[in-house]
Order: structure tokens, then sequence, then C-alpha cells
């Protein structure tokens, strides 16, 4: 019973300090319980099977934490319209199973170097474990530790030197020096020790928060431009009205959100993800003679200087199988299609600049890892206005440049948001401000749509850029470099954001060295497994001898 009982506690710890609804500061003690309840199964139980003990026991904690942080997903629906048990399901299976792994091999590193080497083996695993977690086909970082802090900007504007993943570093930090603090208490009881421990802890929870505040309070970069956005937020329901209208009374309705709220010369129109065309998608060989894209153009001409920014669903056509990407499929012999979510920039009288997509969603844009998968699963998937089949994407970001101004935009696309690294090559390519296009309606008045919003601080933080984000059905929203919320709009509302956005040129140290605490993490890991299978030739060599 004592045993789960501290795995319940770190299940609730975790579940309660997530953004947006908890306290992140119950995040430094989350993993201590959990850590106890694997020392003392370890040491003192008489279970034969220990490790099968331990592993059990961390899945219930990380399956509580999976439910209770992400169970919004159970707001998608399947085409039907009925809610889909495997979209919720099989991420937090999935994921739950991957976190306790994560902590078993803490567990059998721990029981074969000791509790020191194990402590820091458990920081090196978990960090690499995040940084190939967002790098695989069911890619998944939405719970990455240094996400919990995005709703206290202030506290964290050191995110711009070290990033989210530095939050990660720091948050397991922690919890590991509590629980050395009370194992070398349990085993010496010497006050002096303690003291030491409880100060050095304290010491490394608050030196950063100090610093940040300061960071935050003395922030003076100067822009370099400012450009002036409107956001616009149709409000299509993601799952009939997008799909029923047609294509022309779908751009009409945004043409006419957009002219009724141009009191003032708008640089930037700005509409969500796959904002066009509604049912179908547009074929990108014709892009210049597309008429609703031309449409969009007659609309420009009308607001000379201004350039509109939206997501669409596209596609494009291959007629022989040299050069065939692997993401296109097969529609008539002879005939094969790429399909993509893009975002694109048009200008009047100028070409349509196009981006696609370079993070999919699993199991909704992508069929993750589709030679295993498929015959397990078949077509049991959600097609939340993508396919069953794998878009295609671009293996490198792009910055759409404003040939009216000093405006260059970063056109990130809604799951895109949520990886950190990856946003910075945005900034590399010369992007001034972030542009986020999305559509995160699928799963209704949930955490899910106020959780990606609240990611998005975290971004504008490590790149010191504004962020122009635009959501179907909300929250829009402009972000200052500050990683706060200057303006925002009701979710289901259908309106506009107007926005002064400032252009930042200054590359932060997070843009120009990455994930770097992630680097040293994964080289330690390596080190240490080295270390290992030293130790272990060593003493298979010694007993040979004996």
């Amino acid at each position: 019973m004592k045993y789960i009982l501290l795995t319940l506690i770190s299940a609730m710890l975790l579940s309660v300090s997530w953004p947006t609804y908890g306290i992140p500061f119950f995040i430094f003690i989350a993993l201590v319980p959990l850590l106890m309840m694997e020392h003392s199964v370890s040491k003192f139980s008489k279970f034969k099977r220990k490790s099968w003990v331990v592993f059990g026991l961390s899945y219930l904690c990380f399956i509580i934490w999976n439910i209770v942080t992400t169970g919004w997903l159970y707001g998608s629906k399947n085409p039907d319209g009925s809610h889909s048990l495997l979209a919720v399901v099989f991420p937090v299976l999935v994921n739950s199973f991957l976190y306790s792994l994560v902590f078993q091999c803490y567990h059998w590193y721990k029981n074969a170097q000791g509790s020191y080497w194990g402590l820091a083996f458990l920081v090196a695993i978990w960090m690499s474990f995040e940084k190939f977690h967002m790098n695989w086909e069911l890619t998944w970082p939405w719970l990455n530790l240094g996400n919990v802090f995005s709703e206290y900007p202030k506290l964290i504007q050191w995110y711009d030197t070290l990033g989210a993943t530095g939050g990660s570093f720091w948050i397991l930090l922690i919890n590991v020096l509590i629980f050395y603090t009370i194992r070398t208490w349990e085993a010496g009881r010497k006050r002096k020790d303690l003291i030491r421990n409880v100060s050095i802890v304290s010491v490394l929870v608050i030196v950063p928060m100090v610093i940040s505040m300061v960071k935050y309070h003395t922030f003076d970069e100067k822009p370099t431009g400012q450009v002036n956005v409107l956001l616009l937020q149709p409000a299509l329901d993601p799952y009939a009205e997008k799909y029923s209208k047609d294509s022309i009374t779908i751009v009409n309705d945004l043409l006419t959100l957009a002219e009724q709220n141009s009191n003032v010369k708008i640089d930037y129109y700005i509409a969500p993800e796959t904002a066009i065309p509604g049912r179908g998608s547009i074929s990108e060989t014709a892009f210049e003679k597309n008429g609703l894209l031309n449409h969009v153009k007659g609309f420009l001409t009308q607001h000379p200087g201004s350039v509109f920014a939206t997501g669409i669903s596209s596609h494009r056509y291959y007629y022989s199988k040299e050069n065939l990407p692997k993401e296109a499929y097969q529609l008539n012999p002879g005939l094969w299609v790429e399909s993509y979510n893009s975002a694109i920039q048009l200008v009047s009288n100028q070409k349509v600049e196009v981006y696609h997509k370079g993070k999919l969603v699993p199991g909704v844009e992508i069929f993750p890892y589709m030679s295993v998968l498929k015959p397990l699963l078949g077509d049991a998937m959600l097609n939340m206005g993508g396919t069953i089949a794998s878009l295609g994407t671009d293996q490198e970001r792009v910055a759409f440049s404003n040939p009216y101004n000093k405006g260059k935009i970063a056109p990130i696309i809604c799951y895109e948001s949520i990886y950190g690294e990856f946003v910075t090559d945005y900034v590399k390519k010369g992007a001034n401000f972030l542009a986020i296009m999305t559509n995160d309606s699928w799963w209704g008045v949930t955490e899910g749509h106020k959780q990606l919003l609240s990611y998005a601080k975290l971004r504008a933080i490590e790149t010191r850029r504004e962020i122009a984000r635009s959501a179907n059905s909300g929250i829009s929203a402009h972000i200052d470099a500050k990683g706060e919320i200057a303006e925002d709009t009701f979710y289901g509302d259908k309106t506009a954001l107007f926005a002064k956005i400032n252009l930042y040129e200054k590359e932060t140290f997070y843009v120009k060295s990455g994930d770097l605490l992630t680097r040293f993490s994964i080289f330690s890991l390596g080190f240490l497994l080295f270390y290992y299978l030293i130790n272990w030739f060593q003493n298979k060599i010694q007993k040979k001898k004996a």
C-alpha cells in the first residue's frame, strides 16, 4: 500500500503542475515520491520480481498523468461525429509506456551502478528521451517537463539562453537533489548535511527565477520596425461546416471579415491553418491560375501594400515513378499525388510563395511506421483535415519576405509551435516575427487549445520574436517578445484581431546554440553506458581469474 500511495502522490503532483489549469511549482517535487517508491521496492521489499513491480507502479503514475493532462484528446471526433476512443487511448497508452521504460532503465542502471550514478543516469536518459520524442514519427513532446512554466513567463526569461529543454534539465536536477537530500538525511541524520543540501536546492530554484525577473523588467531590445497585422478568426466548424460550404463562400466570408476590420492600413492579413479551400485541396502547379487565390489577390489590389498569409490544403501531381516522393500515393495508373498542409503568402501581381508543414501530427497527418502499424491498425485513424496517408513535408524552414516593408514572416503551422529548436530554424532564415496559423478546434472547449496557445509563449521567449497567432475558432493572439499575451480573442467567436507587431532582428543564444543541455545529456548518457560496460567487463574478467 505504501508503494501505491507514493506512486499516486507523484501522479497527482505531475498532473496538478500542468498548464493551463495547474500550479507549476509542484513539478519540483513531482518525481520525488516515485524515486522513493523505486528505492524502497529495490532495497527493502520482498517482491521476487522487483523490476516488474517498479515498471507497473511507474506505468500507473504516468498513465494517470497522461490522462489528466491530455485526456482532452477525447474531444476529437470521427468523420461520423462520434467521439474517438482510439484518439485518446492509443497516445495515452504508448506515451505512458515510453515514460515508464525511461524510468525502468534508471531502475536497472541504479541497481547496477549505485544511487549516485543512477540519479545522473536518470537526468541524462530523460533528457535524451525528450529529444528523441521530438524527432521520431510518433513524436508527442506535449508533456516535456520544460513546458510546465508556460503560463509564468516572468519566471523563465532565461529560456532565451537554454530553451524549454533547459527547463526540463532544471526540473529534473531539482527533483534528483531533493530525493538525494531525503536519502542522506535518512541515512545519517546529519543536520549540517541537511542544511547544506537544502541551501543548494533553494539556490538552484530561486536564482534562475530571480535572473528571469531581472531580464523581464530590463528587456529593452529596440525593434527595427513595426507592422500592422489583422488576425482572421473565421470560426468554421472543422467537422461539418468547413467541408459542407463551397470554397468560394468560405473565401468570401474570410475576405468580408478582413474588409470589415480594415479600419487602418494593414500590412499583413493572416488566416488560420487550412482556411482555404474547405473541402478538397489546391493544385500547386496551378497556383497562378487558381480562382480562389486570384480572388484573394483581387482583394489585395484594393488594399495596396498589403500581403495575405494563410494556411491551405494543397497537392502536387506526379506522372511517373521517377523521383517520386515516398509520401505520394497512386490515384490512377500513371498518376500519383502528394498532399500537403501548407502555408502560402499572396502578394498582388507576384507568384505565390508556399511552405509545407514540417512537423506532422501522428495518426492524423502522418501514418507513423506504416509498414509496421498498418497491419495492426488498418485505417483506424482520424481525418482532421489531412489524410489517412502521410502528408508531404519541407525539409527546411522558410521565411516569407514582405516586398513593402521590413517584415519577414515565419509561417509556423499549428503543431510545429511545440518544437523549440525547430522554430529557431525560421529565425535563422531571417524571420523577424512569428506567425502561427492553427486550427485547434478539433478538441472543442477543452484544455487542448489553451495549452497549445500557452506553449507559443515559450517560442516567443526562446527567439525574442513577437507572435501573431491566427486560430480558426480561437484563441487568436498577439504575444510579445517576453512571452506575454498583449491581445487575444474569445474562443468560438467569429472575429478579427488587430495587432501592432514589433520586428526584431537579433538572434538569441538559444537560436544560435539550440538544445545545448540536451546534447550534453546525450553525451553524458553515452559516457554512463560506456562506464557501465567497462565495469561489467572488468568484473567478468575478475570472476574468471578467481
